[in-house]
Order: structure tokens, then C-alpha cells, then sequence
């Protein structure tokens, strides 16, 4: 009887002391946050260069808040880090201006950043790949025959 109760007194004990630690990581929290909801961001600004680590600033009300981020350094200057699209396969490529295009519909803006519904991109067309000569296929493949 006796190691019930003391079994029973531990499992109380226990129980309160992990409940004020899970009210102090909430008041920690609480400290730390914000009870504002409508932030408002604005773009990410590398530190240096056009790429890379930088920051982004958010502000609400009179609160400001920075936030670290990466842009990476293949992205579309034209349309921004924050605005990610899903876009269509490549056309076929246009000889008059060497270039192929393609279309993307706005799929997410990040940080309520401003973007267009849809964009246009191009690239240079890829020179055309060489064929191996009727000769080298042959060579090659006389190579690999016992």
C-alpha cells in the first residue's frame, strides 16, 4: 500500500512540474513573438551582390521585423526570388532571333510579394548536336566486337 501511494505522489509530482515547464515555454514564446497578424514583407535584399544570404524586412503596425533569407544565384532577375510559376515546355526555336520561348502562370507569391499573373521567358537556342560520320560509328563499333 505504502508504494502505491509513494508511486502515486512521484507520478503527481511529476506531472506539475512538467506542466510549469510547458507554461514557461509558453510565456517564453509569448515574449519573444508578436501578436500582430498582418505582416506585411518586403523583398529579400542579398548583402552582397545580386545573390546569395541577405534579409528580408516585415512590418506591422509599428513593429519591424527581420527575417534572414538566400536568393539564389540562377534566379530570374526579371520576375523575382519570391514569385514561383510553373511554366510550359520550351517552343521550338524562332530563326529569325536564335531564341525559344516560353510561358509561366503564377503558381505561389511568397511574402505577398507583387507579381504577374503570367510571364514570357526565352533562351538562346541550343546549336544543333553533331552526328557521328557513317565512319566513326562503324570504327566504334568494331571496337567492341570479339
Amino acid at each position: 500500500m505504502q508504494v502505491r501511494g509513494l508511486y502515486l505522489l512521484l507520478v503527481l509530482i511529476l506531472l506539475a512540474a512538467s506542466s510549469e515547464a510547458g507554461k514557461n515555454k509558453k510565456e517564453k514564446v509569448k515574449k519573444n513573438g508578436s501578436d500582430c497578424e498582418e505582416w506585411r514583407w518586403g523583398p529579400c535584399v542579398p548583402n552582397s551582390k545580386d545573390c546569395g544570404v541577405g534579409f528580408r524586412e516585415g512590418t506591422c503596425n509599428e513593429e519591424t521585423k527581420k527575417l534572414k533569407c538566400k536568393i539564389p544565384c540562377n534566379w530570374k532577375k526579371e520576375f523575382g526570388a519570391d514569385c514561383k510559376y510553373k511554366f510550359e515546355s520550351w517552343g521550338g526555336c524562332d530563326s529569325a532571333t536564335g531564341l525559344k520561348s516560353r510561358s509561366g502562370t503564377l503558381k505561389k507569391a511568397l511574402y505577398n510579394a507583387e507579381c504577374q499573373e503570367t510571364i514570357q521567358v526565352t533562351k538562346p537556342c541550343s546549336p544543333k548536336a553533331k552526328s557521328k560520320s557513317k565512319g566513326e560509328s562503324q570504327l566504334l563499333g568494331s571496337l567492341f566486337l570479339p
